[in-house]
Parts: structure tokens; C-alpha cells; sequence
């Protein structure tokens, strides 16, 4: 927090922001082709498998491992065991990618509570200024001000009740 009232300063340099870019055009590069997107009604129908299922999954494919001859013939292990390969891969992946969404997403709520900070004090300024007068700021109070449709209600309700 370097500067007063403001949570967070962060800064991109041109080669960073381009690193970036590349590095999620990699991803998307590898990926294509090898994901799937579900539908809403297809994500809820298949969901994710909790922990305990997990353990489950991992338990069956150490005794398919120790006992193959119990694998029935129509079960194909094969696919199985590369299923089950690729989803520790992604696995893994995403919750490195978790980690970085995160990070991202808190550092973007700190810029967007600055920016709404720093717009409100301008906001504050240039209804004063329209106040006092000040050319040119009319129309701009004016035209701010329609973000905040209930607060001339709540101030013209006030008046009112003073003016009793």
C-alpha cells in the first residue's frame, strides 16, 4: 500500500503483458482439441466426483492393477488407465491455475475498490465544483450523477423533511 488511500499499485511492462498473452496462447494452443465444454444442464448431470470418489477411483485401479484377471472383458483398461493418467495431469494443472486465477481475481478487487474510490472522490469534486459554480462541471455532475438514481431521492426526501 504505497500510495495513501489507494490498496494496490501493480504495473505491466509491455514485454510482461506480451509474456503473458504468449504463455495463455501456449496453453490454449495445447489444449485445443483435447478439452470439452459442458453445457449447463451437461455439467450438472455428470458434476464432479467428491473426495471420497476419488479415494474410490484410486482404490479400484490399484486392485485392476494387482488382480487383472477380475477386469471384466467388457471394461476397457486401456482407456481407463489413460483417463485416469490425463486427469492427474489436469488435475495437477488446475490447481496451479487455481492459485494464479486467485491471485489475479484478489489483485483485480483491490484495482476495481480503487478505481471506485478514486472515481467517487472525483465524483465528490465535481459536484462541489458545480456547486460553487465552476464552468463546465454542470454537465459532468449531471451526467455522473445518473449512477446514483437513489441518492437525489434520499437528498429531496431530506430537504423535505427540513423544510417541515
Amino acid at each position: 500500500m504505497s500510495v495513501k488511500g489507494n490498496l494496490i499499485s501493480v504495473e505491466f511492462s509491455p514485454a510482461e503483458l506480451q509474456e503473458l498473452d504468449e504463455s495463455i496462447a501456449a496453453i490454449e494452443r495445447i489444449i485445443a482439441g483435447k478439452t470439452s465444454n459442458l453445457s449447463l444442464e451437461e455439467r450438472q448431470q455428470f458434476g464432479r466426483i467428491a473426495e471420497q470418489n476419488k479415494l474410490f477411483v484410486n482404490k479400484a485401479k490399484d486392485y485392476m492393477e494387482e488382480y487383472p484377471q477380475h477386469i471384466p472383458p467388457f471394461l476397457d483398461k486401456t482407456e481407463f488407465d489413460k483417463d485416469y493418467e490425463a486427469r492427474k495431469i489436469i488435475e495437477t494443472r488446475l490447481m496451479r491455475l487455481d492459485g494464479i486465477v486467485e491471485q489475479l481475481s484478489d489483485t483485480k478487487i483491490l484495482l476495481d475498490n480503487d478505481n471506485y474510490s478514486n472515481a467517487l472522490t472525483f465524483y465528490r469534486n465535481i459536484r462541489f465544483l458545480s456547486g460553487e459554480d465552476v464552468p463546465g462541471t454542470t454537465n459532468i455532475a449531471k451526467d455522473l450523477a445518473q449512477f446514483f438514481p437513489n441518492s437525489r431521492k434520499k437528498t429531496t426526501k431530506t430537504e423535505e423533511n427540513l423544510d417541515k
